[in-house]
């Protein structure tokens, strides 16, 4: 007697219907599973990164027939052992979406498994591959039925710490720099965390704009086409850069203050900020990088920070705003009166207000 395919999960159902599964589990190699997998997914893999290599090379050099014949030894040992650990204590009426690559062996062997025992396991059509379809599709069409309101502003302005607080009012916010895992600009590492992959950072922004209303405006940072080393969608970023925008405006004392606040991390590792200055020899030469490092050897941030604005980061705001940003007006704007809790409460909401009466 042939055993009975899985059942199979239409692929075409997956934005709308996840939270209909009690878990997500992602059968392929934790290697896979690092650099992208479906939002809330657990991996359980069925061949090791080390196995899948080996799988891979027999496959190539000798046959597929002894391949699939030592694979198929692998995965059982390994499903096995999910079942005496992760999967020991789940009820009967327990829900798991399975997912492998491409849809086909792997998570096809996990989820028949599971269905023989009595649970009810479905199978993704065309597993992750086909997952990644939906996110390229989905960020496409979030480019057609979504408008930004842009807040744009020079840098240490506060605009990230302004879209948080226009969060906390109820208001939509996409936060790029929060999902690419840092800050932009030659700077904008954030301290003991890696960026995520490009197909991971693609997967953030697919599963944030699931949480939003594209009936609502969604209130976004003026940001460069890459944070970091990623790239922002070119279907996406056109359509951010065609929003509206509000500037918001800060002193130069508070945005040193700002700063200095922000980027502790550097304060504290000297020689970590001197190699990331180091990046902009080209443009500014040796004696200036010289100049550069020789004030934080004498500890002088506040005038450090403040030079930087002026020679480096104000002028390249200022010819990109208007460059990027045609919905930029030089009269569309607000004050961050200092960057207390308090001041930025203030210049949200007023910048809130702003927005909609223009409207």
């Amino acid at each position: 007697m042939q055993p009975s395919n899985p059942p199979i999960f239409s692929i075409e159902k997956l934005s709308s219907s996840l939270h209909k599964f009690d878990a997500i589990i992602d059968v392929r190699s934790p290697a896979e599973f690092a650099l992208d997998h479906i939002p809330g997914s657990i991996n359980l893999p069925v061949l090791s990164n080390e196995e899948r290599i080996e799988i891979g090379t027999l496959y190539k050099q000798v046959s597929p027939f002894a391949a699939k014949k030592l694979g198929a030894a692998y995965v059982s040992r390994n499903i096995a052992q999910h079942l005496e650990s992760v999967l020991l204590d789940f009820p009967r009426e327990w829900r798991p979406l399975i997912y492998c690559w491409r849809g086909g062996e792997r998570s096809g062997a996990f989820t028949h498994i599971l269905n023989r025992i009595g649970w009810k396991a479905m199978q993704l059509e065309g597993g992750y591959q086909g997952f990644r379809r939906v996110v390229i599709d989905g960020l496409n069409q979030a480019a057609k039925d979504f408008s930004f309101q842009v807040i744009a502003g020079m840098t240490g302005s506060g605009k990230t710490r302004i879209l948080q607080e226009i969060g906390a009012l109820g208001e939509q916010i996409l936060d790029l720099e929060g999902l690419a895992i840092h800050r932009g600009s030659v700077l904008g590492n954030e301290p003991n965390a890696e960026q995520p992959s490009q197909k991971c950072f693609e997967t953030n922004l697919w599963n944030a704009f699931n949480s939003l209303d594209p009936s609502r405006i969604v209130f976004v940072e003026s940001e460069s086409k890459k944070v970091g080393g990623l790239h922002i969608p070119d279907a996406l970023m056109e359509c951010i850069r065609n929003g509206q925008c509000i500037e918001l405006r800060s002193s130069t004392k508070t945005r040193v203050s700002w700063l200095l606040r922000e980027y502790q991390h550097f304060l504290l590792s000297p020689e970590t900020f001197k190699d990331k200055l180091s990046l902009l020899t080209s443009r500014y030469g040796k004696v200036q990088i010289e100049k550069w490092h020789e004030s934080i050897d004498r500890g002088e941030f506040g005038a450090l920070v403040e030079e930087l604005l002026v020679m480096h980061y104000d002028p390249s705001y200022q010819s990109s705003i208007v460059r990027n940003f045609p919905g930029y007006c030089e009269d569309h704007y607000v004050e961050l009166q200092g960057d207390s809790d308090e001041a930025f409460a203030i210049a949200a909401k007023d910048l809130i207000t702003k927005v909609k009466t223009s409207l």
